[in-house]
């Protein structure tokens, strides 16, 4: 299992992030891992997500087989646009309409340093921070996934997610005036790769470069952890999409996502 994740770090580090923090058992990874042919031949990460990582189109079928009986219970089918969308076409007259489809969304690397200087006002935010950073995480998310993350249980889930980021360290924001003027986040960390995630500059603040320069600086905490960073985006950002090439971002491969 770790070989086949580790033959694609990238692509799978959301995945390989949890199961080299909680091992494979299903009620600590949040989900199960499907194998179809055994792992080399086909595998998918079900859970909050369901993750295609590898298959031919008959692992896909049958991975979509198995989903349609278990019932959805994911918010997004995510991944490589060539597994995620195969699988959707199987998906989709059950399952459908989806929220969104986002067929082409580059995933993007950095090897090396930085092609531009660091924001040296970027910093690890502090947990007694929280109530001054929540509000622009909030409207990153908002504004990324089109939902308030707080509908349902009045943000008191996307509250103590925010707060898990920030003890852990992987929470980094530039403040101004006691404002987050610029934030992003390491959503998942495996033993290679770190994916950035949440990248937002306030309104006020944009089209001043702090997005490039502050993604540089994530990019360099990354490196200092001895990971490769790594980002997707939506190939409609164009703006975002030429700040991380300015950093120095060379995109792999191609992810999809469906929501829902």
């Amino acid at each position: 299992m770790h070989d086949v994740l580790d033959a694609d770090p990238v692509a799978s580090c959301m995945v390989a992030a949890r199961v080299e923090a909680v091992g494979l058992d299903p009620w600590r990874l949040g989900g199960e891992l499907w194998s179809h042919g055994g792992p080399a031949e086909g595998l998918c990460f079900s859970g909050a997500n369901l993750v295609p990582l590898r298959g031919e189109r008959s692992a896909l079928r049958a991975f979509a087989d198995r989903a349609r009986r278990a019932g959805r219970a994911c918010s997004s089918l995510v991944g490589r646009a060539e597994l995620v969308l195969p699988m959707w076409d199987e998906l989709s007259s059950v399952w459908g309409p989806a929220r969104e489809v986002r067929p082409d969304q580059p995933l993007m690397t950095l090897t090396g340093m930085p092609a531009v200087p660091p924001d040296p006002q970027v910093r690890p935010v502090r947990i007694e921070e929280l109530d001054r950073y929540l509000p622009a995480a909030v409207a990153m998310f908002t504004e990324e996934v089109g939902v308030d993350p707080r509908d349902g249980d009045g943000g008191a889930g996307y509250r103590a997610r925010v707060a898990e980021l920030i003890t852990s360290g992987r929470a980094f924001a530039r403040f101004q005036d006691g404002e987050v003027v610029f934030k992003a986040e390491i959503g998942a960390l495996s033993r290679q790769v770190g994916q950035i995630q949440g990248v937002w500059v306030h309104p006020a603040w944009r089209g001043h470069g702090l997005g490039t320069s502050g993604t540089a600086s994530v990019a360099v905490a990354l490196g200092a952890m001895g990971r490769c960073a790594s980002l997707y985006v939506n190939a409609f950002n164009s703006p975002a999409r030429a700040a991380y090439r300015r950093v120095g971002f060379t995109q792999v491969a191609q992810f999809a996502t469906v929501l829902f």
